[in-house]
């Protein structure tokens, strides 16, 4: 498949430029062992830098990247958790990138996941005809993240059963995998090899990590976006590419798209901006799913209007957002049009109140 064929290219792709561009700018400044870039231009990937033409990815405070770089320059692992929708899969992708130029070294956890498919698998038939080797060996991420000294991402590992986790402490403590059928049977980690683990503190059907496994790593909680300007910048550029890679050209009028971010902001907090507590839906309502929605949107306006996506098709999509949890969502959503929207002052406010009668 060509690299324009891909529908999400990842992030060592996307932003191979800029990527290059802090290469160039470090030079031969000292950086941890088997690093691509020094932990400063790692931060600066990820929250941007202006004067160096490094565009921001990833809200959040300077200090809480700081950490999060400086984790895995150590030898214990990092694990990012938070609620759902924070971009914690996000950042720990980002961070791969900047790190080891290669965040495709993922493990997605579930409760299927097992062990073949974070170590090593055979080739059966190679296997059978020659025995035990290293053609017949076939390197899951961890295997391979360790033996070219790069970061592994396990996604949703909290979802993986407590035996599969522990399989992590020995390579998380001694650096080192066991592959017994093998004549050289430890696989030692070469520099720059660490674990991103990602976790969702909301959900539900995960299973809790054992205090072993916790103590192998750095905890460091990833929060929704604060500010509301910085909500609404994400969205807007965010829904922007991914119109781009759909190769439709509408996009979200501003005061819409502020409506849009100001709604999902106020019922995520349960408080609006006057400061009036609210009742919070039970679904996420997270930046992520504000992007989510923006994208439909337009989506759906471009291929069944032809005009500029409205309130109409704004509301729509949020059903498909309030009713994931519980359809009680609804009801509540309603009510928030019902007895916050009306009356707001704004055409977009006007038209998402009059869009109220879609939430079916």
């Amino acid at each position: 498949m060509s690299q324009d064929a891909r529908q999400r290219p990842p992030a060592e792709d996307l932003h191979a430029d800029e990527i290059a561009r802090l290469v160039e700018h470090d030079g031969d400044a000292p950086r941890p062992t088997g690093w691509r870039l020094t932990p400063a231009s790692v931060v600066a990937f990820v929250r941007g830098d202006d004067s160096l033409g490094i565009a921001p990815k990833f809200v959040g405070a300077r200090s809480f990247v700081e950490r999060c770089v400086v984790a895995l320059a150590t030898n214990r692992g990092l694990m990012l958790i938070g609620r759902p929708g924070t971009a914690k899969s996000y950042l720990s992708e980002l961070l791969a990138a900047a790190v080891s130029g290669d965040s495709t070294l993922t493990i997605q956890g579930s409760a299927a996941t097992t062990d073949d498919a974070i170590k090593y698998s055979w080739n059966y038939a190679l296997l059978l005809a020659e025995g035990p080797s290293e053609r017949s060996l076939v390197p899951a991420p961890l295997l391979l993240g360790m033996r070219a000294g790069q970061i592994v991402r396990f996604e949703e590992i909290t979802r993986c059963p407590i035996e599969v986790q522990d399989s992590l402490l020995s390579v998380l403590s001694d650096r080192v995998l066991i592959v017994p059928e093998l004549e050289e049977r430890s696989v030692f980690a070469a520099e720059g090899f660490n674990i991103i683990g990602t976790a969702n503190t909301r959900d539900r059907g995960t299973n809790e990590m054992s205090a072993a496994l916790k103590r192998r790593f750095n905890f460091e909680t990833v929060q929704p976006i604060d500010d509301i300007s910085d909500e609404l910048a994400l969205v807007a550029r965010e829904t922007g590419r991914l119109l781009d890679r759909a190769g439709i050209p509408a996009r979200l009028p501003e005061d819409l798209a502020e409506v849009l971010v100001t709604t999902f902001h106020e019922l995520r907090r349960g408080q609006t901006a006057g400061g009036k507590a609210i009742e919070p839906l039970t679904s996420a309502m997270s930046t992520a799913e504000a992007v989510s929605v923006g994208f439909a949107a337009c989506v759906q306006a471009h291929y069944f209007g032809g005009v500029t996506p409205g309130a109409e098709h704004v509301a729509q999509h949020l059903v498909g957002t309030a009713l994931k949890d519980a359809p009680e969502d609804v009801k509540r959503l309603r009510h928030y049009l019902e007895h916050e929207v009306r009356g707001r002052r704004g055409g977009a406010w006007k038209d998402l109140y009059a869009a109220r009668s879609l939430l079916a």
